[in-house]
């Protein structure tokens, strides 16, 4: 008995290990992700010509960079991440069959949607009002939704100095239970900007062209554009 209890232990652990394995292979890569997949990543874009960075498994602005040329060069969306169009590009043929489509469309939201999307919010919105968070958020999701942005919420997180959290490092603060609530208001179709693209403080913003958008409304601290 003592024999079939201990075959019982190591067969669940076996099983275990598969599962958080193929869990593993089922993320997309995008800026901030880290591991051997962002390593193999790395080593593929150095070999191929698009990457002069180090191999460390660190997804940073350098690894981005390379993606993007990458993508372009191969008739790819070019949003920086790397998903199972972009895997099968690279010949990791191993992570295309679980991996997410970097293309997916905003429809289709998935846990690491909601934890992008939490984080932005936090990063660029507490103190807020609370529906000042939910359009921070309805914003990324409008630029999703607009054919002059990437088409995936890490497409439009990562682009490149876009949200200012992403650049200072706010983004990687853990977002509280308001920044998750405003998040899956925003995926569950509350829009409070009514469609607007843009967002910014009047008071500290000083980019000249921002200044040229259509105000919609302003909430809290920001003022909404189109």
């Amino acid at each position: 008995m003592a024999v079939k209890k201990t075959f019982f232990r190591v067969a669940l652990l076996a099983l275990c290990l598969l599962l958080l394995d193929t869990a593993a292979h089922a993320q997309a890569l995008y800026w901030g992700s880290t591991g051997d997949t962002v390593r193999r990543v790395q080593q593929t874009l150095l070999d191929w010509g698009y990457y002069d960075g180090a191999v460390d498994g660190v997804f940073g602005q350098t690894t981005y960079d390379a993606v993007i040329d990458f993508q372009r060069v191969n008739g790819l969306t070019a949003d920086g991440v790397v998903g199972s169009a972009t895997y099968a590009a690279l010949g990791m043929n191993d992570m295309v069959t679980s991996a997410p489509q970097a293309g997916t469309s905003s429809s289709t939201v998935g846990s690491s949607d909601l934890e992008l999307l939490a984080r932005c919010v936090y990063g660029e919105a507490r103190g807020e009002p609370y529906i000042g968070q939910v359009a921070v958020a309805a914003v990324v999701l409008n630029r999703v939704e607009s054919p002059l942005f990437p088409n995936t919420i890490a497409g439009v997180i990562y682009q490149y100095d876009a949200f200012t959290c992403v650049s200072d490092g706010q983004f990687y603060l853990t977002p509280d239970e308001d920044a998750y609530r405003a998040a899956r208001d925003a995926l569950n179709g509350w829009d409070p900007t009514y469609g607007c693209l843009y967002y910014y403080n009047p008071s500290t913003y000083v980019n000249q062209w921002i200044l040229t958008r259509e105000v919609r409304l302003t909430i809290g601290r920001h003022a909404f554009a189109v």
